[in-house]
């Protein structure tokens, strides 16, 4: 990280921003992270200095725009209220499957994994159909404008639009009735 581009309350230090960067991405379940498209919401680990993604395989999260040797902003929300903490540039890295770097990052990425379908075969199959990044901090600041930086939810296949059925409103507005007996 680059000791210029670390501005904190008017102050240069770059042992001070890389501890907010790695403290802040550690607590933090998910990271925001734009590349060329919109930022989106990742899982993510923290692992010797860098954050961690595996995606763009079937079941996984989508990686759009993140390619080895692009950058990336990463957003990181504080843990307690929610709002932006730190922002950082990160260099992208894309691991070869089954190099060392992939190896340990699997390890890591493996045991934060929720919901996995197939635990024990998905380190197999994210060498075969998945991606790992490696975002590396460049530069940082805390600087942060004062806008929401709110923005529409991106198109899913997970978003349903269809009419609540009848019956179910009139289930859920019934009153709890003493039972009968």
């Amino acid at each position: 990280m680059s000791a210029a581009a670390v501005k904190l309350r008017g102050m240069t230090d770059p042992q001070l921003g890389q501890a907010l960067v790695e403290e802040a991405t550690k607590k933090s379940a998910l990271v925001w992270v734009r590349g060329p498209g919109p930022a989106r919401a990742l899982w993510h680990i923290w692992h010797e200095g860098a954050t961690y993604l595996v995606g763009d395989g079937p079941g996984e999260q989508p990686l759009p725009g993140l390619s080895d040797g692009s950058t990336a902003e990463v957003t990181v929300r504080s843990k307690d209220k929610g709002g932006r903490l730190v922002v950082w540039t990160a260099a992208v890295t894309e691991l070869p499957p089954r190099s060392a770097d992939w190896e340990t990052a699997v390890a890591e990425l493996k045991g934060k994994r929720l919901n996995a379908p197939d635990a024990e075969e998905m380190p197999e199959r994210w060498a075969r159909e998945c991606r790992v990044l490696r975002l590396t901090p460049q530069d940082m600041t805390t600087d942060l404008s004062s806008d929401s930086q709110a923005a529409a939810p991106l198109p899913t296949v997970a978003t349903t639009r269809q009419p609540v059925r009848t019956s179910l409103g009139r289930l859920l507005l019934r009153k709890n009735r003493p039972s009968d007996g």
